[in-house]
């Protein structure tokens, strides 16, 4: 029998041509490899249990928060990524922007938190250009409760706060991995939120100004990142208004410890 290289390339091509017409995997992939398991539900539970040798289990912090006020929705968050005790990092991005008028935060698995809300970007995008105006905050965050919804107890790490502007004025949802929906006027999500809360509650009202709403979020955000070991790095902080969202600061949080101290000091 002749090798490969001494065959004519007519005799081969024809020989291609016949294997992947009687394959049903798409040319140019040689192999797909399926999942060891018919459900993954089933199978990840074995790794969750408490009896389990291994187990699964993410260990993860951050601070999130968004309120509604008179002007708008403001929006603000830390930077730190952690896996356990270690940092991983101090500069992501935990406010995803889904649309011009769509903002999201990010806790829990940043790769879900990613992941699907780009896919919710995707899907507003195409209810904007089959009916002709923009998707209503609600019906945003009704799409990605669906959406994670269907993977209930497969392992998603999600929780977010998907906030907008749309006919309706401002609004704000939560929007959990179990598909989880509620919406609310405050909300911290994270491991230093219980500290976020506790500057929330106690300086929070509805007739905030700008400037009052923007150092409320701020100041929120850096007392949980002082308590908080899992949360850290800068500060960002997003306003949605009627005419979208705008970014209105990105400070160290180091910086604004010895700012805050300062003028603790002069009182």
């Amino acid at each position: 029998m002749l090798s490969l290289v001494q065959r004519n390339e007519d005799e081969i091509l024809n020989e291609t041509r016949t294997i992947i017409e009687r394959s049903s995997i798409p040319p140019g992939i040689s192999s797909i490899e399926m999942p060891p398991f018919s459900d993954p539900k089933t199978f990840l539970a074995q790794y969750t249990k408490s009896d389990s040798a291994v187990k699964i289990k993410f260990n993860r912090g951050t601070t999130t928060l968004a309120f509604k006020y008179q002007g708008g929705v403001i929006v603000a968050v830390d930077s730190r990524a952690t896996g356990g005790s270690y940092i991983a990092s101090q500069t992501v991005k935990k406010v995803i922007e889904i649309n011009p008028y769509l903002l999201g935060t990010m806790a829990g698995g940043a790769a879900d938190c990613q992941f699907w809300e780009r896919v919710l970007s995707k899907h507003c995008r195409i209810y904007e250009l089959r009916n002709k105006e923009r998707i209503s905050v609600a019906g945003a965050s009704k799409i990605l409760a669906n959406m994670v919804y269907s993977y209930k107890d497969m392992g998603l790490s999600m929780g977010t706060m998907i906030a907008g502007w749309d006919k309706r004025g401002p609004g704000l949802y939560y929007v959990g991995d179990d598909g989880t929906r509620v919406t609310n006027n405050i909300f911290s999500v994270g491991s230093g939120s219980t500290y976020a809360y506790g500057i929330l509650d106690s300086e929070y009202k509805w007739e905030l100004t700008d400037t009052e709403a923007y150092e409320l979020g701020r100041r929120a955000i850096y007392h949980a990142t002082h308590r908080d070991a899992m949360s850290g790095g800068m500060v960002r902080i997003y306003h949605m208004k009627s005419t979208g969202w705008v970014k209105i600061s990105e400070e160290d949080v180091t910086d604004l410890h010895y700012k805050y101290k300062e003028a603790e000091s002069r009182q």
